[in-house]
């Protein structure tokens, strides 16, 4: 179902980006926001005309060439050369769902009121955005300062009907679909391709689109450790809540308190030990899932303060009458945040591969393997192994993207975040970490079939009675990477997860 967000000074949480991504969005631009456009465009215009002052990238060439005067009869031309060159994108397109975020963002960011561009322009991203109309960007080409010249740049050129565009789930030519759909092309006046290009927003979509999966992951991470401590025949007391009052570390309390509302009512967590402790990828849930939630709560405050930000350059100061050139663009503290978010997933990744090999150990009374003929049977071994592979990936991509910096523009930008490849990689270890969680997932169903007649708790077992209508117990061996993809599938409909 369509709802209407307003574009808005009004600072922009997490939760109203979610229908952007699944794209339940239209979009509309408060009063307030296209008044601040208009005015800042009428006082940049004003600059223009009566002063002979240079402002970076509005009369001036750009990066290197900052010194270099346009003249007044050049400077549209000057925005044409500008979006043209910088269009230098490769590699994988960048997914819909962040194209979707991006264009908010860029949208979002420009309605402030303090880039300079007309009201004209940001209601023509708006009916992009509203008519489904997605620039194809690509996901090589940032070096995350500048801004995310690039993709950003690819971001833009449909505007002009350059490059190329999905509509309704067809890539085409931007130019022949406008002349369809009756919309002319803008012209970008001063100042207006130079905020398309300046700003984080590639990296700061990507950090949006990693955070809320790496939010929804947690709850998972604590669902599966929960039907696995009870496949594993695990003891209660290392979630009791006076342990964790000794190290009250938020994320802690707040993973063991899950722990235990998964666990109520479960006959398999309150039946009589024989093992006085747990391995730690089970007995250590609350201490390293809860660093790991920790950790996001640090990630989403740098996130909130970047999507309600203005990053381009140079920025425009109506009421103080100002034109200053900074350096917003810089996306450091969405480069290091994004290695953060990437480290502290990849470990809820981790424990969960160390969880699935021991209930694959053959040891308290499961079977080697979780099937009843070993050796006839493989039963989940390779699965596994699978899962082995991206923890080891994902430690490879873990490798910090913010340490690294290369000069460009011949010196003058001497010092870059490589917040866009901290991106990347997070997208991807985020993918990995749901195919770990599912991986256990469906390996704690099948040892659980080896506890029964009891039960784990109702909620656990309603989830587990579901999940047999996607993936049935496993009575022989399959071709089992259909079950992990059927497993992936079914974990992503479960919202049901208490939030502590």
């Amino acid at each position: 179902m369509q709802q209407t967000h307003y574009i808005s000074p009004e600072p922009l949480t997490l939760s109203a980006l979610l229908p952007v991504i699944i794209g339940e969005t239209q979009l509309a631009l408060s009063p307030a926001c296209a008044q601040r456009i208009r005015q800042c465009r009428t006082y940049l215009e004003a600059q223009l005309a009566e002063s002979d002052a240079l402002f970076y990238g509005i009369n001036t060439g750009f990066g290197a060439l900052c010194d270099v005067r346009i003249s007044k009869t050049a400077i549209e031309q000057l925005q044409l050369n500008l979006i043209q060159s910088h269009a230098c994108g490769m590699g994988e397109e960048v997914p819909p769902e962040l194209v979707r975020l991006m264009l908010f963002l860029k949208i979002q960011s420009l309605s402030y009121g303090y880039s300079g561009v007309r009201l004209e322009l940001v209601e023509r991203l708006i009916e992009y955005f509203n008519r489904g109309i997605w620039p194809v960007v690509y996901q090589l080409g940032s070096l995350g300062a500048s801004g995310d010249l690039a993709p950003l740049a690819h971001l833009g050129l449909p505007l002009i009907g350059l490059g190329e565009v999905w509509y309704y789930g067809r890539k085409r030519a931007t130019g022949e679909l406008l002349g369809e759909l009756n919309l002319p092309p803008l012209r970008f006046q001063s100042k207006e391709a130079l905020a398309l290009l300046n700003g984080t927003q590639f990296s700061a979509a990507y950090a949006v689109w990693c955070l809320l999966e790496a939010l929804r992951l947690y709850d998972l991470a604590n669902l599966c450790a929960a039907l696995a401590l009870d496949a594993f025949d695990c003891q209660e007391s290392p979630f009791d809540e006076r342990i964790h009052q000794l190290r009250p570390h938020p994320g802690q309390v707040q993973a063991a308190a899950a722990i235990r509302w998964l666990r109520a009512g479960s006959a398999l967590a309150v039946r009589p030990k024989i093992h006085v402790q747990d391995p730690y990828a089970f007995r250590c849930v609350p201490q390293v899932h809860g660093a790991s939630y920790n950790a996001f709560a640090h990630v989403e405050q740098v996130v909130l303060t970047e999507i309600n930000a203005v990053t381009d350059n140079p920025n425009i100061f109506p009421d103080t009458d100002a034109i200053l050139s900074g350096g917003n663009f810089h996306a450091q503290p969405l480069a290091l945040v994004l290695d953060y978010l990437a480290i502290a997933l990849s470990e809820l990744g981790s424990i969960s591969e160390r969880r699935t090999y021991q209930l694959l150990s053959g040891v308290r009374g499961l079977p080697p393997f979780l099937t009843q003929h070993p050796g006839m049977h493989s039963g989940l071994m390779i699965a596994q192994y699978t899962a082995a592979s991206m923890v080891s990936q994902n430690k490879q991509l873990c490798t910090p993207a913010s340490v690294d910096s290369i000069v460009s523009s011949n010196g003058q930008e001497d010092h870059v975040s490589m917040a866009a490849n901290a991106a990347t990689k997070c997208y991807r270890v985020v993918q990995n970490v749901e195919r770990l969680l599912a991986i256990e997932w469906m390996t704690a169903a099948q040892a659980l079939e080896f506890r029964r007649p009891l039960q784990s708790s109702v909620f656990v077992e309603k989830i587990v009675t579901n999940y047999r209508n996607y993936v049935p117990k496993l009575e022989q061996d399959r071709i089992l990477s259909t079950d992990m993809e059927s497993t992936v599938q079914f974990l992503r409909q479960i919202d049901a997860v208490p939030a502590m």
